[in-house]
């Protein structure tokens, strides 16, 4: 795998530095207290299995025109986002700021704890279950998780999730074709510097 890129995210306005931002309405702000420390990881394309256009950004801005494709008449008025997105060729765009709530998990639980939206940080892969992710993606995903971690410690105390994880049954992203040794192996022969006090 090709070296891990040095992100960084800032944790005063919760933006990833380099990457491009793209606001999505669909966000929150998180409950009082709420401690940040799971990052889950999705797969998307719009429509399925198609790539490089720009139908997720739309999605995620609701302006997606559900006349453009017959799948997307299933997905007309759902209100979702993630905080970030890895497209396959690895470029990195930001929709929501670490400190707000992204709307990527629904109905989900993990670890004793219901509604994973407050807790948590979502990363979609440009891709899905039935295909391989691209080897570009796979070193952003990891610098990116690295940067969150430098800036909010707390993100290191549980190991990057699935989708499929905290919505069992209802979900199956990343899906069978994620290589998640892959992705652990690249976070320990780099592990995350703590964040300066």
């Amino acid at each position: 795998m090709q070296g891990i890129p040095a992100l960084s995210v800032d944790r005063g306005t919760g933006l990833a530095l380099g990457a491009r931002q793209c606001d999505s309405p669909n966000r929150d702000a998180r409950p009082p207290g709420a401690t940040v420390d799971l990052i889950v990881v999705h797969g998307i394309s719009l429509p399925p299995g198609r790539y490089d256009g720009d139908e997720v950004e739309a999605f995620f801005g609701n302006r997606l025109d559900a006349g453009r494709h017959p799948f997307y008449a299933t997905i007309e008025g759902l209100r979702v986002s993630a905080h970030f997105y890895v497209r396959r060729d690895g470029r990195l765009v930001q929709f929501v700021p670490v400190h707000e709530r992204a709307w990527h998990a629904g109905l989900s639980r993990y670890g004793g704890r219901d509604a994973c939206n407050d807790f948590s940080v979502g990363i979609e892969l440009e891709g899905c279950d039935d295909e391989p992710y691209d080897d570009r993606q796979y070193p952003v995903l990891a610098g990116l998780i690295q940067a969150l971690r430098r800036a909010y410690p707390t993100l290191g105390s549980t190991p990057p999730v699935g989708h499929s994880d905290i919505a069992p049954g209802r979900k199956t992203d990343p899906g069978p074709h994620f290589d998640w040794p892959r992705l652990n192996a690249a976070l320990v022969r780099s592990p995350a510097v703590p964040a300066p006090r």
